[in-house]
């Protein structure tokens, strides 16, 4: 059964750092794209960053360039989400979702079929 798990969510201050792992289960990631979505309390969800397997590329919400980066690891069939100097408002819900191709690089959270059960990352001192 395929299967996406966040870990790594927490309780960190302003400019303090998290890594958010997705491990899949299930199906390995190389035709899929990786996106990382966040949803604060009555906010709509909205796209953070997202990988695609089949190269590597890489694309990033405006407001996290430079802070945050997304990476895999092919052996451990997993995507990471280093967030580095964090702000208040980044406290959200975090989920990674997976979407079957080898060319899609977007942040529409609608294009993608399988969601993980979200970990929750607080910035607050």
């Amino acid at each position: 059964q395929l299967q996406l798990v966040e870990s790594g969510g927490g309780l960190v201050q302003p400019g303090g750092s998290l890594r958010l792992s997705c491990a899949a289960s299930g199906f390995t990631l190389d035709y899929y794209a990786i996106g990382w979505f966040r949803q604060a309390p009555g906010k709509e969800r909205e796209g953070v960053s997202c990988i695609r397997w089949s190269d590597g590329s890489t694309y990033y919400k405006d407001s996290v360039k430079g802070r945050f980066t997304i990476s895999r690891d092919n052996a451990k069939n997993t995507v990471y989400l280093q967030m580095n100097s964090l702000k208040p408002e980044d406290t959200a819900v975090y989920y990674c979702a997976a979407v079957r191709s080898s060319w899609y690089l977007g942040l529409g959270p609608n294009e993608y079929d399988y969601w993980g059960q979200g970990t929750q990352v607080t910035v607050s001192s």
